[in-house]
């Protein structure tokens, strides 16, 4: 007999404000335990350093996980003028502090327009870019050295939103691969005094914004609050339910692709790995959100598609629409 697998089969995506020194793998962890969750994955990794943003998909939604990775981000950054450290943050070691008091608001002004746009940047040997399967971190943690391809980014906004001396705080909007800790080495080695980031924070990734955020002791105490309300005692079911409560819909993730409504017949037939002629007026080539018009609204996004040029639908990543025990 198969082994029944453990946890609930919960679907829906949570925006987690990270806490800081806690890795990104660990709060995973932390909300899967909470929700009871069979399934869990998060969505472009924080250092511990780093707070703020983390989508976390449960059940259903790690399949669209790889369309959250692609996404744009938004960062505030606070740069620390003056000492340069290995892993261009606060967690690393000092290689070299210069005097920045002469440094001004306009002399870094100077600086920001050389960081917007395409540019090229080399990652941080201290990032999780992976080098023969293995993150750089790890490896420069071992004291090993590998040779790190420049890669290009787009930074579509770099906005200095304040500075007192040493400390510089930056808004940055840019594209998937970017890494701040390299704009602000690179700011630092331009303004001649060396810099490091000192405190790093997510606010936007893709679809999802800094007000939909929720925090592990909000978790917690949204927890505590169903157990007084019941006397100490709350049947799992009442705690879970309220946890659900926060869960986004799959679908928020990929609103910006296209979407392609099907009868119940089309998406039986899709499911089965079939392909479907769509009506002329349906055919937009590329990915689609992929929907049963014949379900209840909660359950009738079905997964992704991709129409091509002679107008057929073809599954991508379709999503597990009966009930799971």
């Amino acid at each position: 007999m198969a082994k029944k697998p453990k946890g609930r089969a919960v679907s829906g995506i949570l925006i987690l404000d990270k806490p800081t020194g806690m890795s990104s793998n660990h709060a995973l962890q932390r909300v899967k335990r909470i929700f009871g969750a069979r399934k869990a994955g998060h969505t472009g990794a924080l250092d511990p350093l780093a707070t703020g943003l983390l989508p976390i998909c449960l059940g259903e939604a790690t399949k669209i996980t790889q369309f959250l990775l692609e996404a744009d981000k938004r960062y505030q950054t606070t740069a620390r003028l003056g000492v340069r450290t290995d892993s261009s943050d606060a967690d690393g070691e000092v290689l070299e502090t210069k005097s920045c008091e002469h440094i001004t608001v306009d002399m870094v002004e100077a600086q920001l327009p050389a960081f917007r746009g395409s540019i090229s940047q080399v990652p941080s040997m201290f990032s999780a870019l992976k080098h023969n399967g293995q993150p750089l971190y790890k490896l420069a943690r071992a004291g090993k050295k590998v040779e790190v391809k420049a890669r290009q980014v787009t930074i579509f906004d770099l906005t200095l939103m304040s500075m007192l001396s040493p400390h510089v705080q930056m808004d940055i909007t840019c594209s998937k691969g970017t890494y701040i800790r390299s704009i602000v080495e690179d700011l630092g080695l331009a303004l001649g005094c060396g810099a490091h980031v000192a405190q790093l924070r997510r606010l936007q990734a893709g679809p999802f914004k800094a007000e939909q955020m929720v925090t592990l002791d909000q978790l917690q105490s949204l927890v505590e609050s169903v157990q007084g309300e019941n006397g100490g005692a709350a049947p799992q079911e009442l705690i879970f339910d309220a946890l659900d409560a926060l869960l986004l819909p799959l679908d928020t993730a990929v609103l910006h692709l296209n979407a392609v409504q099907l009868c119940a017949q089309q998406s039986g037939a899709l499911q089965q790995g079939k392909t479907i002629v769509l009506d002329s007026q349906q055919v937009i080539p590329g990915m689609v959100r992929v929907y049963n018009s014949s379900m209840p609204q909660a359950e009738s996004f079905i997964g992704l598609a991709e129409i091509s040029e002679n107008g057929t639908l073809r599954a991508k990543r379709l999503l597990q629409t009966q009930p799971q025990s």
